[in-house]
């Protein structure tokens, strides 16, 4: 580039008129006149670029300071550090002063912002047990649920000695100090190991005493231990509307109370095994759940007037609870006792289904796998126990009995009551049989049988 030229900023050169040489000094030589060169502009600039100087008007400095450009500066620059130095000391101050008052600012704000709970205990004594009854001696639920709960345990069944298999569990009413304890026959195993749970959280290992399956009913024992025994009212007392509450230990949940009123008294009702009599139960909508089978019903004067069982109680319909009357368990209670078993039980020795409702009859039609004649009714024999003297008949699985000494009979009640009103154990009795085959031709016939001692509880 042409050291007499100077490039314009716009794409081209611009010539000056004269350079100094470089041997002379400003002062030998004084400044020639400047010629103002002006920005070219092309179609891809709108604003000139580095000729703000020329812009102004004003002559290039030539590397020479402002002076009073600088004085200014330094007036500036001395504001600008006054200015930070007094931001700083404000700012100091105010920390300080914060810091020194901040437990007194906390104080405050924590009084503003507290929530204040309110909290009180019942009175001295609220809860003893007098205050919960009245002067004839009935209970609200809290007294009844105290006077009894001591009396109620759990009863857990294992099939192997060492307790490692678990096979389930239910409740018990204490019936004496010395450890006899009532629950559900369904409740244990016959052969079995049973350990029987407190109130206080104690187990104990249990024995069974007695067992009867047709009632349902059965006894434990536990050894030297001293227990509160529950007290037994009389159930025949019991009115409907009156209240009651049900303890037991529902899905092993101890000592569960649940309160309700009596619906109906003297309920017939027996339980889902063939095996079972009909028991006069107490019908009740208190809950009644698996676990609580053995558990307690008790009135409002803390007395015992059934056992409640889960057997009994129904599986399509709620409110439906049912506990067999204290009236009627105690003879069973007393045998189980005393003997181990109830004497004077017989069995036939077969296992039966009777056809008095049509869902029972149909539930044979189905086992023998085509429809009865409309007008034949009679007791269906499912099995028959080789130990038996029925076995040695006629008489086979698939058959019926229609007839004992000639009363007619269609159900497992029915039988039972036509037997045990006219023969006892060893005793032969006459019946009428029948075959009924897939064409509804029924075929009868007569046996005679010997009914054997029952100890097992288990027919």
């Amino acid at each position: 580039m042409d050291d007499k030229d100077i490039y314009s900023g716009s794409g081209g050169y611009v010539p000056l008129h004269e350079k100094l040489p470089e041997d002379r000094t400003d002062a030998e030589n004084p400044q020639p006149e400047q010629v103002r060169v002006s920005p070219v502009y092309d179609d891809f600039m709108y604003e000139p670029i580095g000729f703000e100087e020329l812009e102004r008007n004003e002559p290039p400095q030539n590397g020479k300071k402002d002076r009073k450009h600088g004085k200014n500066g330094s007036a500036a620059a001395a504001l600008f550090a006054v200015l930070i130095a007094a931001s700083v000391g404000i700012a100091g101050f105010g920390i300080g002063r914060d810091i020194v008052n901040s437990k007194e600012a906390i104080k405050q704000l924590s009084e503003q912002d507290s929530v204040v709970l309110y909290r009180r205990s019942k009175p001295k004594g609220a809860n003893d047990l007098d205050n919960f009854k009245d002067e004839s001696g009935k209970y609200t639920v809290e007294g009844a649920a105290a006077a009894v709960i001591d009396s109620i345990v759990e009863i857990y069944t294992y099939s192997d000695a060492a307790h490692n298999t678990f096979v389930g569990s239910g409740s018990g009413i204490v019936l004496t100090e010395d450890g006899y304890i009532v629950t559900n026959a369904h409740v244990l195993e016959a052969d079995g190991y049973h350990t029987v749970k407190t109130n206080d959280g104690e187990t104990y290992d249990a024995k069974i005493i007695g067992r009867d399956i047709k009632t349902d009913i059965a006894v434990v024992k536990v050894s030297d231990v001293e227990f509160k025994p529950a007290e037994l009212g009389d159930s025949d007392q019991t009115i409907v509307g009156e209240q009651v509450i049900a303890i037991g230990n529902p899905a092993g949940l101890s000592s569960t109370v649940t309160d309700g009123i009596v619906s109906h008294v003297g309920r017939k009702v027996r339980g889902d095994s063939s095996k079972g009599f009909e028991m006069e139960c107490i019908q009740t909508n208190a809950q009644i759940s698996p676990g609580n089978s053995g558990g307690a019903l008790v009135n409002m004067y803390g007395q015992v007037i059934g056992i409640t069982s889960s057997k009994l109680v129904s599986s399509t319909l709620e409110g439906l609870g049912f506990a067999i009357t204290i009236n009627q368990a105690l003879p069973i209670i007393e045998e189980l006792i005393n003997n181990g078993y109830v004497a004077g039980r017989f069995r036939i020795g077969v296992t039966l289904a009777g056809t008095e409702t049509a869902t029972r009859r149909k539930a044979v039609e189905n086992k023998l796998g085509y429809p009865l004649p409309e007008d034949f009714t009679g007791v269906y024999v499912a099995e028959i126990s080789e130990d038996s003297d029925i076995i040695n008949t006629e008489l086979k699985p698939g058959d019926f009995i229609t007839e004992i000494n000639g009363k007619a009979v269609n159900s497992y009640t029915g039988l039972y009551e036509a037997v045990s009103s006219q023969y006892s154990a060893g005793d032969k009795v006459p019946a009428t049989c029948a075959h009924v085959d897939k064409d509804g031709e029924v075929s009868y016939y007569h046996i005679e049988f010997k009914l054997i001692e029952d100890r097992s509880g288990n027919f």
